[in-house]
C-alpha cells in the first residue's frame, strides 16, 4: 500500500514557525546547551553594541521567576518603521528571520550575530519575550508570546538622556522539555570571557532566584592579557610580563596575549573571532604558530641558542608551556556554518603573521633574558622528542584498520566503519572480561587497562610514549603523536567511552584518563568524541521484579514508592566485575537502555585551569581548590 503523497502534504512554515517546528537547526540542541545558548544570542547583540564604540555597560540578570533580562546602553534598537515589512524596527528583528543591522549598510563594522537570526530564535522559542528600547526622550514597550507580537509597540515618554536596549524572556518548557533552569556558572564563564575580550566594557551579573542569589562584576581594563594571568594563575610564569600585540590592517584588527610557564608541558592556544571562540581553528591560529615557529627560530639562531648545523626547533617544541589568546575582529568573517567554529578569511592568517612577527621580534631582541628563558625551555622540549621518537615511531601506523599493530589485550569490534564503532574503556582484566562476553560485537570494542595510567600533566614526552598503557591507549584509538594536528580520519572508533568502577580508584583512573584526552589530543573532546559511561550502583529486587539504581538519590526515590512493609533486597555493585555479563549489556552496553555523557567543554579557560591544579606539581593550588570547594560538594549533583 502507498501513501498518498500529493500538493497537500505540502507544508508552508509562516514567520517563526520554521524555528518552533526545528529549533535544533538555529541553536543545535535543545537541551541545556541550546538553553544557554538563548542567552548568548541576546548578550551577543549587546557586545556588538560594544564593538561598534556604543555600548559601556552590559547588565545580565536571572531573575526569581526564571526569566533572564540582559539590558545594555547602546544605541537601542530601532523602532521606526521598516518600509519593506510595515512594522516597526523592534517587531521586524523580533519575529523575522535574517532581519537586522548587520547585512551591510554601515549599522555594525563588526559582529559576531552575522546571520541575523538571534532575536528572532530567542523569541520564537520563549514562552513571553518584553522587549524596552530607549532612544529618543522615549522608552518604547512591546511585548511577544512564542515568536507573536501581542498588541502595538507602547511609546512612553523617558525625560532621562539615555540609550540602550532590555529584553526579558522566559524560556518556553514546551520546547525545552529537559530543563528550563539556567546554571550560574556557565554563563558567568562566557560573560567572563566576553569581557576579557572587550577590555572596558563593564557586565554585570545577577542570580535573583531565591535559594541561589549573588552577583558578579566582570570588568577588565587590560582586556586579554588579564585573561592570561587568570589563567596561569596556578602556574609558573617563565616571565612575568605578559607578551601583547595589538595592531589593525585593512580593517581587520588583531590582538594576541602571550606568556609561556615554566610547569607546563602543553599549550594552550585559545582563538576568538569576533567574540566567538573558533574550536575548530581557523587562519588565525594558523598564522598565529607559523610567526611563533618562524621568528623564535630565526631569534634563536641569531643568538646562537640554535646552531648551524642543528635543525630548526619544530612547532610543537616552541609552544609547549605557552598559555596564549588571540582575537581578531574581521569586517566580513567566513565562518563555518551557524555553529561558527572555524574561521576561514585566507587574509586573516598573513595579517596575523605580519602583525606579531614585527611586535614578537621588536620585544624579544631588547627582552634577552625572556627571549633566552623562552628558546631554551624549547630547546629542552626538542631533546625530550627526540628521546621519545623511537617509541613514538612504534605507535605510527601506515593504516589507521592495520590489525597487527594493534595492543593483544583490545577486543576488536567487526565493523570497520569509525562511525559505527565504539570502544569501552576499562580497568582490570575483571571488568574487561565482564564486557567483551557482554558487548555486541558487531561494533562494540573492549580494551581493558591493567592499573591506572600515567599522570600526563606532569610527564614528559619520553615517558608517555614508554608507558604501555598509554602505547595501547594510542594505538588502539588510531591515535597520532602528541602536538600534532589531529586527524579525525585516524580516529578507529567515534565513541570512546571510559567505564570505570563506581569507587575512588574509579574516578580516579577516569580523571587520569580525562587528562590524558585533554591534553594529548584535546580536539577529540572539542569534537565530542569522548564519552563516560553510567554504570548503576544498585540493583533492588522485590519480588519477581528488579530494578537498577544508578545514585544513592535514585536509590531512595525508588525504595520510597514501595509500600511501607514491602520486602525487598538491594545489592551494591562495588566494581564492573561483580556485574553478570547480561547485566553489563542491559544496565550500560546496550544502546537502547544506557546512558552515555559526552564530556564537553563550556570554559576553555576554567577547564585549563582545573586540570593545572588538580593534576599538576603545585601542591598549594590544589589543597586550598579542596578545601574551597570539597564542603560544598554533592557527589549525587556531580555530571560524571
Amino acid at each position: 500500500m502507498t501513501t498518498n503523497y500529493d500538493a497537500q502534504q505540502i507544508q508552508v512554515l509562516e514567520g517563526l514557525e520554521a524555528v518552533r517546528k526545528r529549533p535544533g537547526m538555529y541553536i543545535g540542541t535543545t537541551g541545556p546547551r541550546g538553553l544557554h545558548h538563548l542567552v548568548y544570542e541576546v548578550v551577543d547583540n549587546s557586545v556588538d553594541e560594544a564593538l561598534a564604540g556604543y555600548c559601556k555597560t552590559i547588565d545580565v540578570s536571572i531573575n526569581a521567576d526564571g526569566s533572564v533580562s540582559v539590558t545594555d546602553d547602546g544605541r537601542g534598537i530601532p523602532t521606526g518603521i521598516v518600509a519593506k515589512t510595515g512594522k516597526s524596527g523592534l517587531e521586524t528583528v523580533l519575529t523575522i528571520l535574517h532581519a537586522g543591522g548587520k547585512f551591510g549598510g554601515g549599522g555594525y563594522k563588526v559582529s559576531g550575530g552575522l546571520h541575523g537570526v538571534g532575536i528572532s530564535v530567542v523569541n520564537a522559542l520563549s514562552e513571553w519575550v518584553e522587549v524596552t528600547v530607549w532612544r529618543d526622550k522615549k522608552a518604547h514597550v512591546q511585548r511577544f508570546e512564542r515568536g507573536i507580537a501581542i498588541g502595538e509597540m507602547q511609546i512612553q515618554p523617558y525625560p532621562q538622556e539615555r540609550t540602550g536596549t532590555s529584553v526579558t524572556f522566559l524560556p518556553d518548557d514546551t520546547i525545552f522539555t529537559e530543563t528550563t533552569k539556567f546554571d550560574y556558572t556557565t554563563l558567568s564563564g562566557r560573560l567572563r570571557e566576553l569581557a576579557y575580550l572587550n577590555g572596558g566594557v563593564r557586565i554585570t551579573f545577577i542570580d535573583r532566584r531565591p535559594d541561589s542569589e549573588r552577583e558578579e562584576v566582570y570588568f577588565y581594563e587590560g582586556g586579554i592579557r588579564e585573561y592570561i594571568s587568570y589563567m596561569n594563575r596556578d602556574k609558573q610564569p617563565l616571565h612575568e610580563e605578559v607578551i601583547f600585540v595589538q595592531g589593525e590592517r585593512n580593517n581587520i584588527q588583531v590582538e594576541v596575549a602571550l606568556q609561556w610557564c615554566v610547569d607546563a608541558y602543553n599549550d594552550n592556544i585559545i582563538g576568538f573571532a569576533n567574540n566567538i571562540r573558533t574550536v575548530d581553528g581557523g587562519t588565525h591560529l594558523e598564522g598565529l604558530k607559523a610567526v611563533l615557529t618562524r621568528t623564535l627560530n630565526s631569534i634563536g639562531r641569531k643568538r646562537n641558542k640554535i646552531k648551524e648545523n642543528e635543525s630548526n626547533l619544530a612547532g610543537e617544541n616552541i609552544r609547549e608551556g605557552l598559555t596564549a589568546v588571540i582575537s581578531v575582529k574581521v569586517p566580513d568573517p567566513e565562518f563555518e556554518g551557524q555553529t561558527k567554529t572555524k574561521l576561514g578569511n585566507s587574509e586573516v592568517r598573513g595579517i596575523v603573521d605580519s602583525l606579531v612577527g614585527e611586535v614578537l621580534t621588536e620585544y624579544l631582541e631588547f627582552r634577552p633574558n625572556v627571549c633566552d628563558a623562552i628558546i631554551e625551555k624549547a630547546v629542552q622540549a626538542f631533546k625530550a622528542a627526540e628521546a621519545a621518537r623511537h617509541a613514538r615511531e612504534m605507535v605510527r601506523r601506515k593504516s589507521v584498520l592495520e590489525s597487527s599493530t594493534l595492543p593483544g589485550k583490545l577486543a576488536d569490534c567487526a565493523t570497520r566503519d569509525p562511525s559505527e564503532s565504539e570502544i569501552y574503556i576499562v580497568e582490570g582484566d575483571s571488568a574487561g572480561g565482564s564486557a567483551k562476553q557482554g558487548r555486541d560485537r558487531r561494533f562494540q570494542a573492549i580494551l581493558p587497562l591493567r592499573g591506572k595510567i600515567l599522570n600526563i600533566e606532569k610527564t614528559d614526552d619520553a615517558k608517555i610514549y614508554k608507558n604501555t598503557e598509554i602505547q595501547a591507549l594510542i594505538t588502539a584509538l588510531g591515535l597520532g603523536i602528541k602536538g600534532e594536528e589531529f586527524d579525525m580520519s585516524q580516529l578507529r572508533y567515534h565513541r570512546i567511552i571510559i567505564m570505570t568502577d563506581a569507587d575512588v580508584d574509579g574516578a580516579h583512573i577516569r580523571t587520569l584518563l580525562l587528562t590524558f584526552f585533554y591534553r594529548y589530543q584535546r580536539m577529540m573532546v572539542d569534537q565530542g568524541f569522548v564519552y563516560i559511561a553510567c554504570p548503576p550502583l544498585y540493583k533492588v529486587e522485590r519480588g519477581r521484579s528488579h530494578y537498577y539504581c544508578y545514585s544513592d538519590r535514585d536509590l531512595q526515590t525508588r525504595l520510597s514508592s514501595f509500600p511501607e512493609n514491602a520486602s525487598y533486597n538491594i545489592q551494591r555493585f562495588k566494581g564492573l566485575g561483580e556485574m553478570m555479563p547480561q547485566q553489563l549489556w542491559d544496565t550500560t552496553m546496550n544502546p537502547e537502555t544506557r546512558t552515555l555523557k559526552r564530556v564537553e567543554i563550556e570554559d576553555a579557560a576554567e577547564a585549563d585551569r582545573t586540570f593545572t591544579v588538580l593534576m599538576g606539581d603545585r601542591v598549594a593550588p590544589r589543597r586550598e581548590f579542596i578545601e574551597t570547594y570539597g564542603s560544598k560538594l554533592n557527589l549525587n549533583d556531580l555530571d560524571i
